[in-house]
């Protein structure tokens, strides 16, 4: 029997990210909404930043921090595998490895490569 969580889809997203939630500040839904859209703000700044070949770098890594404070750094790395389209994986590997919420060492996404440019502009912040 497969778990419900094994593999994160359009189905059990919503769920998934509720589950992994923890804010203990948060009155409302709409708390929870705002922080579910950093999804999509991440997104858009990563297109933004393959269109322009301009990185919003401090917007991009507090969008992420947000992430990883609120869904947990493997519920946050999860809910990105389901968010964030293969293409835009180099860029944002060089995020989630600046914000040591994987080791450069690590196995997990070994077979990308980060975007140089994004490496170069992350190394000056």
């Amino acid at each position: 029997m497969m778990k419900l969580f094994e593999v994160i889809n359009d189905d059990n997203f919503l769920l998934f990210a509720a589950k992994n939630y923890y804010k203990p500040t948060c009155i409302d839904a709409e708390e929870f909404y705002e922080d579910l859209n950093r999804f999509k703000y991440i997104k858009r700044l990563l297109n933004r930043y393959i269109e322009t070949g301009k990185p919003s770098e401090r917007l991009i890594l507090n969008h992420l921090i947000v992430v990883f404070n609120v869904f947990g750094i493997d519920g946050g790395l999860r809910m990105l595998e389901h968010r964030i389209e293969e293409p835009l994986w180099p860029a944002l590997k060089a995020y989630i490895i600046r914000l040591k919420a994987i080791s450069s060492d690590s196995t997990r996404y070994v077979d990308i490569v980060m975007d140089p440019e994004i490496v170069k502009v992350l190394r000056e912040v």
